[in-house]
């Protein structure tokens, strides 16, 4: 059955097919059916964004909001509660998106164990890794995504498969055998540390994409994006993208719009974002008004507090 997971599979076998460059979007909203209207767009896979998108279960009580490793094994019984609590819209949002043929993937808040694992056991496709400094934290990431002998994740979800079969003929043995191989980990490069072992990151095995973060990659290296991207940034965004090719490794890059995709897309990068879903809605819907009421140009340009709206600035003075 490796050929389910592999045909499932859509953002593995893009990358791995012809060109080798892959088209995904953001959703940062909750919500299946936007899961799906978003996946039904054509893209190849689309991000669950836990990091700083809106992407969470019901409110956990005030009593368990504190860190995890405050817990004792006394709480055990409040954590799992918690862990259900904040994760059950990625559970849905993953299956939605699976069930129109495109691979869900999911940014995480942290490089914590259990948060690969919950990300991981839920189905996604892939992991987007945020905020690493060092290959020693690559190491532990890859600990945590594989199952041995590569890593030391955990066997026992029964929601896995479902992402790769819905009509349930994967077994989780057959899954537990082929997801090494099939699932991605990448790993984003965003601050100074890991840009400057990103060579290093680049060697690590199971580690198999390099992910630029490029807004706060240019705050950590002291040139953040306020208009054009600074040299330093494409400076460091060309290196990124050298070490993934170097070690034989797929490279990804979040892009500010369609405009900028289609130049990573020239420069040689494969796992390309190319729009999220709060920067898409409002745009659009302040676009379609401004039409109707007979305004262009600027002032269908769309409110400025859409996600990444520095990127509409950079886009306007490239015109």
């Amino acid at each position: 059955m490796a050929a389910v997971m592999d045909n499932a599979n859509t953002l593995r076998k893009t990358l791995n097919t012809g060109s080798g460059v892959s088209y995904g979007a953001w959703q940062m909203l909750p919500g299946t059916h936007l899961s799906r209207a978003i996946a039904r767009a054509g893209f190849d896979w689309v991000c669950i964004d836990c990091e700083h998108g809106n992407i969470a279960g019901k409110l956990a009580p005030i009593s368990l909001l504190r860190p995890l490793s405050r817990y004792t094994h006394e709480k055990e019984a409040d954590r799992r509660t918690l862990l259900q609590y904040l994760d059950d819209a990625m559970h849905e949002s993953i299956h939605a998106v699976a069930s129109v043929g495109v691979s869900p993937v999911v940014r995480i808040p942290a490089n914590e164990g259990w948060m690969v694992k919950r990300a991981l056991d839920a189905g996604a496709h892939g992991i987007i890794v945020p905020l690493l400094y060092t290959v020693d934290d690559a190491k532990r990431l890859v600990q945590s995504a594989k199952f041995p002998p590569l890593g030391k994740r955990g066997f026992g979800s029964p929601f896995s498969q479902g992402s790769f079969d819905v009509k349930g003929n994967l077994s989780g043995i057959e899954y537990l055998q082929g997801a090494n191989g099939n699932l991605l980990t990448a790993v984003q490069i965003e601050t100074k540390e890991a840009l400057g072992c990103v060579e290093e990151i680049a060697k690590v095995d199971g580690i198999d994409v390099l992910f630029v973060g490029p807004f706060d990659l240019g705050n950590n290296i002291g040139h953040p994006v306020t208009g054009d991207f600074p040299p330093e940034l494409d400076a460091a965004i060309a290196r990124i993208l050298k070490a993934a090719q170097d070690e034989g490794k797929k490279s990804g890059i979040y892009s500010p719009s369609a405009e900028f995709a289609n130049r990573y897309a020239d420069m040689g990068f494969q796992m390309i974002s190319v729009v999220n879903d709060m920067s898409a809605i409002p745009i659009s819907m302040a676009k379609s008004l401004s039409k109707a009421k007979g305004c262009y140009g600027d002032a269908a340009q769309g409110p400025k507090q859409a996600a990444y709206s520095a990127a509409s600035l950079v886009t306007q003075k490239k015109k």
